[in-house]
């Protein structure tokens, strides 16, 4: 038999399953890898350069352009970190907002990472479905922020606004039938929590819709089964966080370990996996999406119980409300000040971490007192994990890089930055 020799191969970065803008140089032994080198910074922005040439407040929407498919929990670490600079507290219910929409981010971020991991190992319909839900959630961004996906809802001191009293609902069209209509917006007619408290209620069904095509499915398990095992251990040393060192076994979660907002006053479960390989992932992630919908009821009903303000009530940090800016001198020099050269934040360095859908979402911030930072730095969950691809990949098929990439959940906004 002829010999075999080695030879080096492309995937991407335009390949379907490197979604977007990884350059994977793979080293092949016929049909087997003996090395991966990721090349990564396609999609460089400068976001943490970026940051250190604005104003504090202006930074928070590059926040959500980091990993955009969980916008909110990226912006809640960078807020955190001037909050402790400041050194203020946001109001309760405000808290409570932040925890619920932080879970509503995990959801739309764990949907997204099951369609796309769906339709990479081959599996289409599971894709359609985590969308149909997506959509609902995606509405829910919109109703508090105006937009879809890059909120900038978040503020330190609170949130933008207070929760709408009215969903906003489908309008006639000549595409859609009278019948069509009713029943888009036969979950609307109330308050926006009232239509969370509805997603809440149908959502665990959509998760067993989705284990019923996955999560027992012959072909599924034999692409994921055995792939990528990484020991407790090893991922600990790696670096890892989130569901990638839980499906390792370590019950690892920020929201217990290092409570932030009112993550202690919530009831919820870490689920943790045994083998550390993509299928004890998948089957984590799954579970987190199940405490997560716990966790918003739990908001929903004390949001409902409590109204109250969403804000800090100090004009230095943040603006006056129209009606006051319009007829009092003094909230228009604050509004003025505000808009033109934001605030300063006292001098220190302050890093603040949450546990962002992906891993642990950290924000290094250091102020010398001026109105915009001197540095920023974010820790980006990601990073760590795609580093441990050549390790992971090791031995493995050309085809099971695919299942690895999927079952990392890496999105390129956070780790070319």
């Amino acid at each position: 038999m002829a010999d075999i020799r080695s030879y080096t191969m492309n995937f991407g970065p335009q390949h379907p399953a490197a979604h977007g803008v990884l350059r994977l140089v793979l080293e092949m032994e016929g049909e087997v890898i003996r090395r991966a080198d990721p090349h990564v910074g396609l999609l460089h922005r400068a976001t943490e350069k970026l940051a250190e040439s604005k104003p504090f407040n202006q930074s928070i929407g590059y926040m959500d352009r980091l990993d955009y498919v969980s916008m909110m929990c990226n912006e809640h670490g960078y807020v955190l970190a001037i909050e402790k600079l400041l050194g203020i507290h946001p109001p309760k219910r405000a808290q409570y907002i932040r925890v619920m929409f932080d879970e509503i981010t995990r959801i739309l971020n764990h949907l997204m990472w099951l369609g796309a991991h769906g339709l990479d190992v081959g599996a289409m319909t599971v894709f359609l479905f985590c969308f149909r839900e997506r959509e609902d959630l995606m509405d829910v961004y919109e109703a508090v922020s105006g937009t879809r996906m890059h909120a900038t809802y978040y503020r330190p001191g609170g949130v933008y606004r207070d929760l709408p009293d009215r969903m906003p609902q489908y309008e006639p069209s000549q595409f859609r039938s009278s019948r069509d209509l009713e029943r888009l917006n036969a979950a609307r007619q109330g308050s926006l929590l009232d239509f969370i408290d509805d997603f809440c209620k149908r959502f665990p069904g959509c998760v067993d819709e989705y284990e019923t095509l996955l999560t027992d499915n012959r072909i599924w398990k034999q692409r994921l089964v055995g792939i990528g095992v990484v020991s407790p251990e090893r991922a600990q040393e790696l670096g890892f966080t989130g569901p990638m060192l839980r499906g390792s076994g370590v019950e690892w979660d920020l929201r217990r370990k290092q409570p932030y907002e009112v993550y202690d006053e919530v009831d919820f479960a870490i689920p943790v996996g045994t083998n550390g390989d993509c299928y004890d992932r998948y089957l984590v992630r799954v579970e987190e999406m199940r405490q997560s919908c716990r966790i918003i009821s739990q908001c929903v009903d004390w949001l409902r119980r409590n109204p109250g303000p969403v804000m800090v009530d100090d004009h230095k940090v943040v603006p006056p409300t129209r009606e006051e800016m319009k007829d009092d001198m003094e909230s228009l020099i604050h509004h003025f000040k505000l808009f033109t050269e934001g605030y300063c934040v006292p001098e220190g360095e302050v890093y603040a971490a949450v546990e962002a859908p992906k891993g642990e979402f950290g924000c290094y911030l250091i102020s010398d007192g001026a109105n915009k930072p001197y540095r920023v730095k974010v820790r980006a969950p990601g990073f760590p994990h795609l580093a441990a691809m050549d390790e992971m990949a090791n031995g493995h098929m050309l085809a099971d890089v695919v299942a690895l990439i999927g079952t990392q959940d890496i999105v390129f906004g956070e780790i070319d930055r």
